[in-house]
């Protein structure tokens, strides 16, 4: 967002200004920093207080932490002295070396690291004790604002330091991310591509050294002269391997930058090497070439490595591509989109639904190429609160052509035409594909059901590409009332049930709330094939509401009549729908039971039915059904008679909003 106000004068490397301020008071860094300069004092931060509560969540502190800022522990402190460089990174006592890793990266790009690291901040003039950093969240640019004060024992920092003890950048910087994820403790363990791409807005694809293709150098190279950001790492078998280090001086489990990748002559012969980064700038490789390592060492000694690609082009080809980006975000939510994957077929198909229209073939090719990345929300921040990250991926289907939500005998009978490699607790799994131009459908998933997470999910297509969420659609297909029938002409079922209306009613042939919670209860009492708790006092003034056409709070004869036809009709789909007899439908079926009756309702709307009718088992009684269906059906005819030409909006105003809401 466009800041309000900016210091006079030019500035060498302007603010982006398309970053979010996230800043509680809702004012951006350079409000702030005006701010506290007029007053003469410098920045606190209320958002990460200095305090316990941004350090740990679940741990106490080993040593008395006492909060600096930089002016109180060196003379004459310096943001970045002499260029933001690797040797600026040196870990401290928190195990984030993933997100170090990732920093020294980054020191690499120096289009990158300005975005992320803002120039117009410094201890000189102007300086209030605030500073501020941009990171990539969920397909926006944040901007993270901080004071300095910073955790340090015996004057020195605890955490992430400079080599150099008058420079501050990557301490601070490492504050800020804290501060985005939580707290401190939650920077423990991660993979150095999730904060690469937090530092990018880039795309992940990660490589297995044992099962690299042939040309895995030529990668690298390519990857890294595109100012693409590449970690790697050794895998580890069980948690004592962590951090044990080999005899050749590498640390297992422990994250790694890739800074350099080059080929020298040695006795006659080309030899390719590369130069790896430990965060800790200290236990280093002792095979030969010292500090560079051969490439063919470096794929023995080295699993896995990662490459953000600031723009995910074909590292496989010399062309540089345009890449189409489209971002969906979703939610996988209990009871109503959270299917997990297609070993569970009966909730499966109740997962968010994509659908991916592939149009142009590649040049010269006879396939479309696309990357899917789909990237689960916030779950670093979310340890405080127990939640580990969940096991994601998602599979690719040949769409039958209808523009609609696919059911479960789709998923029955047809098997994925792609998916991911596999589904895994990462944070965001991505895969690149080649299928012929066609219609599918694109079903991100949790591998278990019932998980629950908001996630995003990128797809990137070298040519245009069309797509539709298959659960964003609101369509009501109400039948027209019946008419009565005539007297003279009612069956012998009808007649006996017009005695049994008369004997309630009275004389004016007029029920109200409490008799019709009388007589509905005793004519469904007598069906021994519905199993129900009785209809409550609620139920019966919401169907009023929904069939009394006159306004006087009662049902007449014709009206109850043309309730009770709906009512059997209901009932029968409950019975449908309640395969073992036990009075109750499962949440996951509610959404087939409700098309049945003519609403198709988005994602979100389900979502909210299934909260408010179904009980901690995610099942809801006749009741239950009966209540959702009543208010669906008088909430929809409302907005049908209210509505303009185009059928897709009403107008209100205050009164008739709060009338309308409390009728319905």
């Amino acid at each position: 967002m466009p800041y309000l106000y900016r210091a006079p004068g030019p500035q060498k490397h302007p603010v982006p200004k398309d970053a979010r301020a996230t800043h509680s008071s809702g004012q951006s860094f350079e409000q702030l920093r005006q701010e506290c300069v007029q007053k003469g004092i410098l920045f606190e931060d209320a958002d990460f207080p200095a305090d316990s509560s941004s350090l740990f969540y679940s741990e106490r502190p080993q040593i008395p932490f006492v909060w600096k800022r930089p002016g109180e522990i060196v003379e004459n402190p310096e943001f970045i002295l002499g260029g933001a460089t690797r040797t600026d990174i040196c870990q401290g006592e928190l195990g984030d070396c993933w997100l170090l890793a990732a920093i020294a990266s980054l020191t690499l790009n120096e289009k990158a690291l300005v975005r992320v690291v803002p120039q117009d901040q410094s201890f000189g003039p102007g300086y209030a004790g605030i500073f501020h950093f941009q990171f990539w969240q969920h397909s926006e640019w944040l901007d993270v604002v901080i004071d300095d004060r910073l955790p340090t024992f015996r004057d020195r920092l605890i955490f992430l330091h400079s080599a150099d003890h008058r420079e501050f950048w990557s301490a601070l910087l490492e504050k800020a991310y804290a501060k985005l994820s939580g707290s401190y403790e939650a920077l423990k363990g991660g993979s150095a591509i999730e904060a690469m791409e937090d530092f990018t807005g880039g795309v992940a694809e990660t490589f297995a050294t044992k099962e690299a293709p042939e040309n895995f150098y030529e990668i690298l190279e390519k990857a890294l002269k595109r100012g693409s950001l590449v970690g790697c790492s050794i895998d580890i078998r069980n948690a004592t391997e962590s951090e044990a280090r080999t005899p050749f001086g590498l640390i297992k489990g422990h994250a790694y930058s890739v800074t350099g990748i080059d080929q020298v002559n040695f006795q006659g012969r080309n030899v390719e090497l590369i130069r790896v980064r430990n965060p800790w700038g200290q236990v280093e490789w002792n095979g030969s070439w010292s500090d560079r390592m051969a490439f063919r060492d470096f794929k023995t000694h080295f699993h896995k490595v990662e490459i953000c690609n600031l723009t995910p082009d074909a590292l496989e080809e010399d062309a540089v591509h345009k890449w189409e980006v489209t971002v969906h975000q979703g939610s996988w939510v209990r009871g109503s989109t959270a299917g997990g994957c297609r070993n569970f077929l009966d909730t499966f198909w109740t997962n968010p639904q994509i659908k991916l229209s592939l149009i142009e073939k590649d040049e010269g090719q006879e396939d479309c190429t696309f990357l899917v990345a789909l990237m689960q929300k916030d779950r670093r921040k979310l340890k405080r609160f127990g939640a580990d990250m969940l096991t994601i991926g998602y599979a690719i289907y040949q769409s039958p052509r209808k523009d609609e939500h696919l059911n479960k005998d789709f998923f029955r009978y047809h098997a994925s035409q792609a998916r991911s490699k596999t589904f895994i607790n990462l944070r965001e799994v991505s895969d690149r594909f080649q299928l012929p131009p066609g219609e599918y459908i694109l079903i991100p998933s949790t591998f278990e059901p019932h998980q629950e997470a908001d996630f995003c999910l990128r797809i990137f297509t070298e040519k245009k590409i069309i797509t539709q969420d298959m659960d964003g659609d609101v369509n009501i297909d109400l039948p027209e009332p019946p008419k009565p029938t005539p007297a003279g002409q009612e069956t012998e079922e009808q007649l006996q049930f017009r005695a049994l209306f008369e004997q309630v009613a009275g004389e004016d042939m007029e029920v109200t709330a409490e008799k019709l919670e009388y007589v509905l209860n005793a004519v469904l009492r007598k069906k021994k094939d519905v199993k129900f708790k009785k209809l409550s006092l609620i139920s019966c003034k919401n169907i009023i509401s929904l069939m009394d056409t006159s306004g006087n709070g009662k049902l007449e004869f014709a009206e109850f009549k043309v309730f009770w036809d709906k009512l059997q009709k209901w009932t029968n789909l409950f019975l449908q729908f309640d395969a073992d007899k036990s009075g109750t439908m499962s949440s996951y079926e509610l959404r087939t039971a409700l098309k049945a009756t003519g609403f198709q309702l988005s994602g979100r709307l389900l979502q909210l039915i299934v909260l408010r009718y179904t009980d901690e088992n995610l099942q809801l009684g006749f009741d239950d059904f009966l209540n959702c269906l009543v208010r669906l059906e008088n909430a929809s005819r409302v907005f049908q008679a209210l509505s303009t030409k185009n059928k897709e909006f009403i107008h209100l105003n205050i009164n008739e909003f709060i009338k309308l809401t409390m009728n319905i």
